[in-house]
């Protein structure tokens, strides 16, 4: 934190003050109380002073304090914002709490964090073929949901469609993770069973204030989080390899195998503005909607630090909000 002035130091010892009383406006008093004492006609006794000015001293820490408070935190506009500093990978310390960090609100598409570390649960799939379904674009279509553009038959690794999930936020990709992760003889069963996973991972990590209905964020009205336990399930997601190398990913191409036989080409370019804004981001994932306003769980490094926020329920303004939160986590 930046240097602040201590508070003057007053010496208070009775000879000190009866000094100053018999001096009077002789001597260059400036403590509020004792000036009142010097100035011709005070009735006030020396006992009075010396009890004024003990109040004074007492008072004087607490406003200090609070100008501090006011004034040593960032200045932004999000208040379901939370800041950590991620010690050892595994470990967190607070640095930075908004006034409504720990209310749960819906969190759009940062739900895919979660969707993103159960499929990571099994690593031994990572190059798993999917083949996409017409399902999944007909979801999109349904929904208005964010997609990937993946064209029905096209066979497409988990890995990939991770990329394609947590790059341009495809709800598409999210789905097909979700009905091959999932368990049972329907594509509902299986979404079913995987949301289940979701909040099972939510319970084993203690995020008390979240809840999933969904795997894509686009909620049945059941699906929110809290901006404290956001940041935590995002620097827990940071821990996995995988996950961190795809969301610093400011654009992604890839291919695979159409079902005609020939090559499919995929760009998919990422929608985390401080990727290309903020010196040493690391992602995280955006979120946004009608319900839950705009959400953005961030990452950056600098001089060997790696600090992980989130917001929730923020204006258009969420990146600049993110930029003034890092800003002042690395400055102190």
């Amino acid at each position: 934190m930046g240097s602040h002035a201590r508070p003057n130091r007053i010496h208070r010892t009775g000879v000190r003050i009866a000094m100053v009383a018999m001096v009077g406006a002789a001597l260059p008093i400036t403590a509020s109380g004792l000036a009142q004492a010097a100035t011709p006609g005070a009735t006030h006794s020396v006992d009075d002073q010396q009890d004024t000015h003990r109040q004074q001293a007492a008072q004087q820490p607490a406003a200090d304090a609070q100008d501090l408070k006011s004034q040593d935190a960032p200045q932004v506009k999000a208040e379901h914002a939370f800041l950590l500093d991620a010690r050892d990978g595994s470990q967190e310390r607070e640095m930075w709490a908004g006034a409504k960090a720990d209310e749960s609100v819906s969190m759009a598409s940062t739900t895919k964090i979660m969707t993103a570390l159960v499929v990571l649960k099994h690593p031994e799939w990572l190059d798993h073929g999917i083949q996409v379904k017409q399902e999944y674009r007909d979801y999109v279509q349904k929904v208005g949901a964010s997609t990937a553009d993946l064209q029905t038959g096209d066979t497409l690794t988990v890995r990939q469609l991770l990329h394609a999930m947590l790059i341009p936020s495809g709800a598409d990709a999210a789905r097909a993770l979700a009905d091959h992760y999932g368990q049972g003889d329907t594509t509902d069963a299986r979404i079913a069973d995987f949301v289940r996973q979701m909040n099972d991972e939510a319970q084993q990590l203690g995020l008390k204030g979240t809840h999933f209905d969904t795997y894509d964020g686009i909620s049945n009205g059941n699906n929110h989080s809290t901006a404290r336990d956001l940041a935590k399930l995002g620097q827990r997601a940071m821990l996995q390899p995988v996950f961190a190398e795809v969301v610093k990913n400011k654009q992604f191409k890839t291919e695979a195998p159409a079902a005609n036989g020939h090559t499919r080409y995929y760009t998919w370019n990422n929608t985390n503005q401080l990727l290309s804004s903020y010196d040493g981001a690391l992602g995280i994932k955006t979120g946004s909607g009608p319900e839950s306003g705009y959400a953005l769980v961030f990452a950056a490094e600098r001089d060997n630090r790696t600090l992980v926020g989130a917001i929730l329920q923020d204006d258009q303004g969420r990146f600049d909000d993110a930029t003034k939160i890092l800003d002042w986590g690395f400055a102190h």
